[in-house]
């Protein structure tokens, strides 16, 4: 198999997913990558995780919500899923530290799994009436005389159509038309235990008066209002370059859209007649964008999220195949980089790209990746010995490096990266895994060699 082959395909798991082993890599090369898109996207075609398994080994609280969904994401067959819910948590940002319910924070994750790749109006309903959601933004506040606008603004400006498509009147009648929506209270915490709230429409609470909204008048509801947004060019090139930031290349910040324009018009205009042909299908948005040569192109052109990174190095690693104690520390690594799951530090979500990156987190992410990727016996580790072993006789300098580099991507570094990568191969003459007697020394030469790469700056990016 041709090694663009293995890199296009390593690219697309690593976006579509959290990354792959190299035997699963060289299996997904095999299928072909337009079938491998197919499989990612039409997520039936793969068995879904077991939830019974997953419940009787972690329970309600091992390591948390953030961590049994960290086990999801390095485990599931399903991994597009689990981005997608990823992707949907940056964009409709919701936090555990307001809400003080993690079980709805949970549920909302997982309501996110179940309409996420769906249609945009089904989404963006479904958003509507999610109990973490509502309380976030107060719609549970939001009555006949007395609307409360929170919701209905961050659904224009942040969620759905952005800065400039709309006026503020259209927030007022936004707003009107969510009147009643909000959700039954579950029982106290103590001595209960956590329950499950549920959403309800208050028809007392709710206003049945006429109201505009982008052009529409009429006694128009939450479900009007969506029809309406979905329907409106502006939401299509939002959601569009929101896609983009994610699965293609890093963008400015969100509140900057309105003044700053993509990097890729092209692409966005390309993702947004995806979204209008399929009145926003996202399966058919994705399988455009997977297919699309600005995908196939944009390799490393994403700073790894803190979640990305972590699960990528598991993958790598290959550890937690299979339930094990110990997912919490990881849900606990990604927030010492910059990333607590289930809790983003505002509605805008994560700042993201290079605003990942700073002395602190930097620090975080390098001691992480070294310290995974230090024990030979870990079953990626071990395979990726074989696999240099395999290669039969000594290893030059050179070639242990290539072979690293491309066993543990492939990754591409630059010139610089690549002569200190050679320099400490050749302290150590050729790499021989044959003998008894080197093996060992050997072993660990292929360690230090994985640190220095999971430790170079172009391993942050995806």
């Amino acid at each position: 198999m041709s090694d663009n082959n293995v890199a296009l395909m390593a690219h697309l798991m690593r976006r579509a997913g959290f990354g792959t082993t190299r035997t699963e890599l060289e299996e997904y090369v095999k299928k072909g990558y337009g079938n491998v898109v197919e499989d990612l996207v039409e997520i039936e075609r793969c068995d879904p995780i077991d939830e019974d398994v997953l419940h009787r080994y972690f329970g309600s609280f091992e390591g948390g919500y953030a961590g049994k969904w960290m086990y999801r994401m390095i485990s599931s067959k399903r991994p597009l899923e689990e981005k997608m819910a990823l992707f949907w948590h940056q964009v409709f940002a919701t936090g555990v530290g307001k809400n003080q319910h993690a079980l709805s924070s949970a549920n909302q994750i997982d309501m996110f799994r179940r309409v996420g790749l769906g249609n945009m109006r089904d989404i963006l309903l479904e958003l509507s009436k999610d109990p973490a959601m509502i309380f976030w933004l107060d719609n549970n506040e939001n009555r006949k005389g007395e609307p409360n606008e929170n919701y209905g603004r961050e659904l224009l400006e942040l969620f759905a159509m952005g800065v400039g498509n709309y006026t503020e009147d259209d927030i007022k009648d936004c707003a009107r038309a969510f009147t009643g929506w909000t959700f039954t209270q579950p029982p106290p915490l103590y001595p209960q235990g956590f329950y499950p709230a549920h959403f309800v429409f208050m028809e007392d609470d709710h206003d049945n008066g006429e109201k505009t909204f982008l052009g529409h008048t009429g006694d128009l509801n939450g479900d009007d209002i969506i029809d309406i947004i979905v329907e409106h060019p502006a939401c299509a090139k939002f959601i569009s370059r929101h896609l983009y930031n994610f699965f293609v290349a890093d963008e400015p910040q969100v509140p900057s859209w309105n003044v700053t324009p993509p990097q890729d018009p092209e692409a966005i205009e390309t993702l947004s007649n995806a979204f209008m042909e399929s009145g926003g299908d996202m399966r058919h948005i994705l399988k455009t964008l997977f297919n699309a040569d600005f995908f196939k192109n944009a390799r490393f052109k994403k700073v790894k999220s803190p979640t990305e990174l972590v699960t990528g190095i598991l993958k790598l690693v290959g550890t937690y195949q299979s339930p094990q104690p110990g997912m919490g520390r990881y849900a606990s690594a990604t927030t010492l980089m910059g990333q607590q799951l289930l809790n983003p530090p505002t509605v805008e979500g994560w700042h993201t790209g290079k605003e990942w990156i700073d002395g602190g987190t930097l620090t975080e992410r390098v001691n992480f990746s070294v310290r995974e990727v230090s024990d030979a016996s870990k079953p990626g580790i071990a395979e990726i010995i074989n696999r240099l072993k395999a290669e039969g006789g000594p290893l030059s300098p050179e070639a242990f490096v290539e072979k690293c580099l491309e066993l543990a991507g492939p990754l591409t570094v630059s010139d610089p990266t690549r002569e200190s990568l050679t320099r400490v191969a050749k302290s150590g003459g050729d790499l021989n895994l044959d003998t008894d007697d080197g093996s060992e020394e050997g072993k660990d030469r292929v360690v230090y060699m994985l640190q220095l790469i999971v430790a170079s700056r172009e391993y942050q990016f995806a």
